[in-house]
């Protein structure tokens, strides 16, 4: 395992990104889920479990706040609202979880349901922005843990050995949110939330 806190290019503390998530309030069955494999994980070193208010699916990332005016985050939440118009909610299997060099994960299925709401955020950045900053591959998964520090994976790989029944989960919208990665964690305040209603 390596450490998935190291300063990625243009974080420092205390700055924030607008981006793009799903987040899971009120997932009942999901948090179930996160607490049971955490439950596994807990007797293990070097690894910082969620909180359950702060699950999200990462999705697509806009702009640190300092380099975008809130006049074009305004125009972007706006047109993704228009591109968003006729997209239907989703529903999503979570699980198993899968260890990966910095994070614990759950596998998300299926991935068909999801591609087109990204698709239609890439294009209102599009069309409000000119380009989008990050590639088109995409993994979609719900992290429940992050490695903090140089160690095996081995330990951690054998505490999931047992497979867990998957969680169901319903996306009914989207979330811009303000986020931040100072204290071990990614936290958030919520600029829009976009329905899912198609």
């Amino acid at each position: 395992m390596r450490d998935h806190w190291w300063w990625r290019p243009g974080w420092r503390i205390g700055r924030r990104m607008y981006t793009w998530h799903f987040t899971f309030d009120d997932q009942h069955e999901l948090h179930q889920l996160v607490l049971a494999y955490q439950k596994r994980l807990a007797h293990l070193p070097g690894l910082d479990p969620i909180p359950l208010q702060w699950l999200h699916l990462t999705t697509q990332g806009l702009a640190f706040v300092d380099e975008i005016p809130t006049e074009t985050v305004d125009a972007v939440v706006s047109a993704t609202r228009t591109r968003l118009a006729d997209i239907p909610p989703a529903s999503v299997t979570a699980g198993p979880a899968i260890v990966d060099p910095e994070v614990v994960r759950l596998r998300i299925t299926p991935i068909d349901t999801l591609i087109p709401i990204r698709a239609a955020i890439r294009a209102a950045i599009t069309d409000i922005v000119g380009n989008v900053n990050e590639p088109e591959e995409w993994n979609p998964h719900i992290s429940i843990a992050y490695s903090n520090t140089q160690g095996a994976m081995a330990p951690i790989t054998a505490a999931l050995t047992k497979e867990l029944p998957p969680a169901h989960a319903e996306i009914n919208s989207v979330q811009l949110i303000i986020l931040g990665r100072d204290e071990h964690r990614y936290t958030w305040d919520t600029q829009a939330t976009l329905p899912l209603t198609g």
